[in-house]
């Protein structure tokens, strides 16, 4: 991590010569300028820049589509703020001479000067507000996110130029937890292991996975929107370092018909102190099993922000290790919600979201349902023991059509969230079903190409 003082010293010296100003957008992508050094810390530091209001209401293919009250052709695409948060400055290694800054969303006034308030709708200003709401209840949030991604030995060019067909996996065959498969491709995993610690993050460990060429690197827990920086920060870079070692990453939820890639999420909460509070005597505290009551009472209300795209649903199938039933266990994978640890490290672990979510959005989901079980004293059903796959116990939304109409009729989602970003969201899902509906598939041509 870099401070303003280290940045100004290292401009003035030469040694960087480009600063990275980004947002993050609704897909959960890096968007933004790559801005000369000189400039940023002469203008943009104090004064911000700014950037088109539509990098919040395109698809992921940057498409201007309907339906969004903050930007349109009727209001006619004008600019917003992004405003550097200097704490998050750091070095990118894997790009010479180079840093990069997160932003903050704001709008413009009525003058068309920054300071209009923040935009509401922004990832990180959604992630904000939830945390803000803790903190009324004297908490705060501490999460760790678990990314799995499959490695291909073919470029994206060559992906893209082939339409993502017959790729090469880095491995042939099941590596979950192999020394001798991840081997194969250590040098570009060390390589994303370590520049990702010169960017400032605490890596823990890599792992191969279930899918051929899947792989997982973990990073230590830190306050929640620390972890949900970090997170896209490293989505991005680990697809940049793979790219100039002529493969690729996909962090879809759901390549193939194998294991799909899962991100979980694991929160805990502590005091402004630091004492975590979701212990009590002989297992959980009674604020823990409230806020754990919150995540069954909401979850299906607000699956949307744990599974924003279609292709999220396809991993929620039985015996995958992607929950189906919306139960929680001690240590239990077949449940949506796994309680894990003890003592201070005791927290519950979300298996509901899949590599391509948004974290901003998936942790303030979570953290929406938590104080929805608190500030209503919600009882904790008991644990669920045995297979949840075979429960009957209530399911996860199979569909994005049935999530989005869940997540439009959710009360917890207006009271937390409020009306304008859930009528934000509601509509990018509609944007992506109507995208998908009018599609013509691969699956279509083979089932009916010939036989029908």
């Amino acid at each position: 991590m870099l401070s303003v003082a280290d940045l100004l010293e290292r401009v003035d010296a030469g040694t960087i010569d480009t600063v990275l100003v980004a947002m993050t957008d609704m897909q959960g992508r890096l968007q933004g300028k790559r801005c000369s050094a000189r400039y940023f810390v002469e203008e943009v530091l104090d004064h911000a820049t700014e950037a088109c209001d539509y990098l919040l209401a395109v698809d992921v293919d940057m498409t201007t589509v309907d339906g969004y009250a903050s930007s349109s052709w009727d209001t006619g695409y004008g600019d917003f703020v992004l405003r550097p948060d200097v704490s998050t400055l750091r070095l990118v290694p894997w790009w010479p001479g180079t840093a990069l800054v997160l932003c903050d969303v704001e709008r413009l006034d009525a003058h068309g000067e920054p300071g209009g308030g923040p935009v509401t709708a922004s990832p990180r200003q959604v992630l904000r507000a939830q945390l803000d709401r803790l903190a009324e209840h004297g908490l705060y949030a501490y999460v760790g996110t678990e990314l799995e991604f499959l490695v291909f030995d073919d470029s994206y060019e060559a992906a893209y130029t082939g339409g993502y067909r017959d790729l090469r996996p880095a491995n042939q065959y099941n590596v979950d937890y192999s020394m001798l498969g991840t081997a194969r491709i250590e040098p570009l995993l060390r390589r994303i292991r370590n520049e990702m610690s010169g960017a400032g993050m605490y890596v823990e460990s890599a792992k191969g996975e279930c899918n051929p060429g899947q792989h997982e690197i973990a990073f230590r827990y830190d306050e929640a929107l620390v972890t949900c920086d970090n997170h896209t920060i490293y989505k991005t870079g680990a697809k940049e370092i793979a790219a100039q070692d002529g493969r690729s990453i996909t962090f879809m939820a759901k390549y193939n018909e194998r294991e799909g890639n899962s991100c979980h999420i694991h929160l805990s909460l502590r005091t402004e102190a630091g004492e975590p509070v979701f212990a009590g005597e002989g297992g959980e505290s009674a604020l823990m099993r409230h806020f754990l009551a919150g995540q069954l009472d909401g979850l299906r209300e607000l699956t949307y922000f744990l599974a924003p795209n279609i292709n999220s649903y396809k991993r929620f199938q039985a015996g995958s290790f992607a929950p189906t039933a919306v139960a929680w266990g001690r240590d239990n994978r077949t449940c949506a919600l796994r309680v894990v640890g003890h003592g201070p490290s005791l927290r519950f672990e979300n298996r509901v979201p899949g590599a391509d979510v948004n974290p901003y959005l998936a942790v303030a989901a979570t953290i929406a349902a938590g104080l929805h079980g608190i500030e209503n004293e919600l009882p904790l059903e008991p644990e669920f023991h045995g297979n949840a796959y075979r429960s009957d116990r209530p399911r996860v939304p199979r569909t994005l059509r049935d999530a989005a109409h869940l997540l439009g009729e959710s009360k917890i989602a207006q009271r937390a969230f409020g009306d304008d970003v859930v009528r934000h969201y509601r509509n990018a899902a509609q944007v992506e079903l109507d995208a998908f509906d009018a599609a013509v598939t691969d699956w279509e041509r083979v089932r009916g190409f010939e036989r029908l």
